[in-house]
């Protein structure tokens, strides 16, 4: 087997590079299913032999390395498990969770909160690797450099794209190379640099990627900032359904979503959904949309019990920015639950549900969404939407994104009960 059949000529050319020269910083970034993270994940067992040597060398009994990522579950999904899978490899956690591998301890670190300081605050590392680097805290990502300081230490990144203004562009990709970064190596991936994906297979997913900003990053893999609307894909003409076609339809579902506000318009938009061939692929239908200023935390739950008497005892997932709100439709009898917010996940769920025409709406009983869909735009400074013209917009990500994330657990949940059912009958 030769290196052609286990790694993309992209790879290669990475794995040549790293091989051939000094260097500090690894950042490897671009389009979502590329390899990246694949040929990273080798890096960092190359990279554990290589610091035994290292560490063997100096006399260093234990020699220490950061395995660093968002969250214990990003790293055992991105990392740990796929390494298993791969080639069968085996974690034995300590008490403290980190694990031995190769002569090396690898220390976890969490990069999501400021308090992944404490875990390698104080240590000396012969090296890291970060996955999705640009999701951490500048901060915590700056603590692993300065605690990886043994010499000839090395720093592995992996990284979808984000906003041109990004940290881990400027103070990081934008200088390797120079005299500042001479000792920072980085190498963007485009979609079609995976050529271990079949042309259609890539065509496909060319097609069902939502225009605009999303298409730049994740197939184009490049930094851009989004500019003009944040939903280019909707199409009036094909995404209205009229209140009859409505009633006519059947859903597996109803879920509602809540945008409070006085001042900005509160919303909320009940959403019949139809799973299709899986959750993941679920059609959404928009059937309704309350939007109004001024109204109290009494209008809304008048509306609300209106909801639950046409439509039965559904969901309200709810802007959690006004917790007494939440509490007062719980307390009323309602099924309201804090919603989950995630703004580029739930962006990113409702555009590519408009492109791959899943998406419809009462587009003329719907008002609010009228006057907003057209003027909800992208903020080139921010690299977020601006907070302006996005109540029902908000409303509507949060019901279809907090559907999509319990019925993504609720099936996690299922595999897991049949595979312990299947166990227990001896399989």
């Amino acid at each position: 087997m030769s290196l052609n059949d286990l790694y993309t000529p992209k790879q290669i050319e990475i794995l040549k590079t790293v091989r051939s020269r000094p260097w500090h910083i690894l950042i490897n970034h671009g389009a979502v299913r590329t390899g990246k993270t694949v040929l990273d994940n080798d890096l960092f067992l190359m990279a554990l032999i290589r610091v035994r040597k290292l560490a063997d060398e100096e006399g260093e009994r234990e020699p220490k390395y950061i395995l660093a990522g968002v969250s214990s579950k990003t790293i055992t999904n991105n990392v740990l498990s796929e390494l298993r899978n791969r080639y069968g490899l085996n974690f034995k956690f300590d008490r403290q969770g980190d694990f031995t591998l190769f002569g090396v301890k690898v220390v976890l670190a969490y990069t999501g909160s400021i308090s992944g300081l404490g875990r390698i605050r104080g240590m000396t590392a012969y090296g890291a690797y970060v996955n999705e680097a640009s999701l951490a805290v500048k901060e915590v990502f700056a603590e692993i450099v300065n605690r990886c300081s043994k010499p000839n230490a090395q720093i592995i990144c992996d990284t979808n794209p984000d906003s041109p203004e990004h940290w881990l562009k400027k103070d990081y990709i934008d200088k390797a190379g120079t005299e500042k970064g001479k000792d920072i190596l980085e190498f963007k991936f485009e979609l079609d640099d995976n050529t271990f994906l079949p042309d259609d297979y890539r065509e496909h997913i060319k097609n069902d990627t939502p225009s605009g900003m999303l298409y730049d990053r994740n197939i184009n893999g490049l930094w851009v900032a989004g500019e003009g609307m944040v939903y280019p894909d909707f199409d009036r003409k094909t995404m209205s359904i009229s209140e009859q076609e409505m009633k006519e339809l059947h859903f597996d579902r109803i879920v509602c979503g809540v945008d409070w506000g006085w001042e900005h318009w509160g919303s909320i938009v009940v959403v019949g959904i139809d799973d299709g061939q899986d959750v993941e692929h679920s059609n959404y239908y928009v059937i309704r949309e309350y939007a109004h200023q001024h109204y109290d935390i009494n209008d809304w739950v008048s509306v609300a019990k209106d909801i639950v008497s046409e439509f039965g005892n559904v969901p309200f997932y709810c802007d959690s920015a006004r917790p007494e709100h939440v509490a007062r439709f719980v307390n009323e009898g309602l099924n309201a639950i804090n919603a989950n917010k995630s703004i580029m996940p739930g962006i990113e769920t409702v555009a590519k549900a408009m492109k791959q025409g899943r998406f419809k709406i009462d587009y003329e009983h719907a008002p609010r969404f009228r006057e907003e869909i057209f003027t909800y735009v992208w903020n080139e400074q921010t690299g977020m939407p601006n907070k302006q013209m996005d109540d029902t917009q908000d409303a509507i990500r949060y019901a279809i994104y907090s559907d999509l994330q319990v019925q993504e657990q609720r099936n996690q949940s299922n595999i897991n009960d049949r595979l312990a059912a299947l166990k227990n009958f001896g399989f």
